[in-house]
């Protein structure tokens, strides 16, 4: 068990993690003369430190991730969705949103699609909430910072949340909240060509070229502000914010993460600021899943396939969803940290 504990701890830290990478950046600034105990320099080294991370953990996951999901087009989708009914249907739709895109505005246009080909509308709903959520990536990055028991209780809560609200809203009957141009679109089946290895492999660098482009600035943004929280803001503030002393904090934290707009990779090097100045765990893991599920770009997206009634709902099943997840981390990190 030792030897496992060990290599795990390995691939932890020094694969995922690169920690190794810290070590260089900072014996390099060292090398140049430069004081990294100083809080301008250290500032500058936990940027380069964790673009780079972020950066070739990103690539990796979006090529690995966009391959799989060449094998789940929008209409093999459908016909996998439409062979479940009730709660599996919803299941097997939060399970499909891990491989599918990155942030909550890219999901919106299959959430049409699928909605407009006849889908149940708590399974589409279903698939909304999981696919900016929760990802594999997701899962493999909150490992490298957190440790693995967080990064798959974050997953399982998260695909809750999501088949949760999605039978919520089917138990509601909800459908005469759609759009009517949504409901009278239909869908024509289209067999998607077989694809070979080459096209798939091809399909995959598309995918992670056209989706680093995308993120990259979010990801320098979410960094510096990482870094700005790392280094410049006593840990006393964040506490107080964020701690244990502030019974309110999940909810804070989930309302400030609302109007933001980002990914998973844009709000990882915040979380990891904020756990090192002794944030409680639920707290930043609701701020991210606010982000990430309910940025305000999306809201306004989601607005013109959906009447208000329905998007409150989804607003308030997710709200309510995020602030019970930031609880129970937070009752159970004791046991998990």
């Amino acid at each position: 068990m030792q030897v496992l504990k060990a290599i795990w701890d390995f691939f932890q830290n020094q694969i995922l993690g690169m920690k190794w990478l810290n070590e260089v950046i900072g014996s390099g600034l060292s090398a140049l003369g430069l004081d990294i105990s100083n809080r301008w320099i250290g500032s500058i080294q936990f940027f380069i430190y964790d673009v780079i991370k972020i950066v070739v953990l990103l690539c990796f996951l979006i090529f690995l991730i966009s391959y799989i999901q060449s094998y789940f087009p929008p209409e093999r989708s459908k016909k996998i969705l439409g062979r479940f009914h009730g709660i599996g249907a919803n299941t097997i739709a939060a399970l499909l949103g891990t491989v599918t895109p990155f942030c909550s505005c890219s999901s919106i246009p299959l959430f049409i699609g699928f909605t407009s080909a006849g889908l149940p509308l708590g399974v589409t709903f279903s698939f909304l909430i999981s696919s900016p959520m929760v990802d594999l990536g997701s899962l493999l990055l909150l490992m490298s910072i957190f440790g693995w028991k967080i990064a798959i209780i974050y997953v399982v809560f998260g695909l809750v949340i999501a088949v949760a609200g999605g039978t919520l809203i089917e138990k509601l009957h909800m459908e005469k909240h759609v759009e009517s141009f949504i409901l009278a679109a239909g869908s024509v089946d289209i067999e998607s060509p077989d694809l070979t290895k080459k096209d798939r492999l091809v399909y995959a660098k598309e995918q992670m070229l056209s989706t680093f482009k995308k993120v990259f600035p979010y990801i320098l943004v979410g960094v510096g502000i990482g870094a700005v929280i790392h280094n410049w803001i006593p840990e006393a503030w964040i506490a107080a914010v964020l701690g244990s002393s502030n019974p309110f904090g999940v909810v804070l934290a989930t309302l400030i993460g609302v109007p933001m707009y980002a990914d998973i990779f844009g709000t990882i090097p915040i979380a990891e600021a904020l756990f090192a100045k002794s944030a409680l765990l639920g707290s930043i893991l609701s701020f991210m899943m606010a982000v990430t599920t309910l940025s305000l770009p999306s809201i306004i997206m989601l607005r013109k396939a959906v009447k208000p009634k329905l998007l409150g709902l989804f607003i308030g099943i997710c709200t309510v969803g995020i602030i019970i997840v930031g609880y129970l981390f937070n009752a159970i990190q004791p046991f998990i940290v």
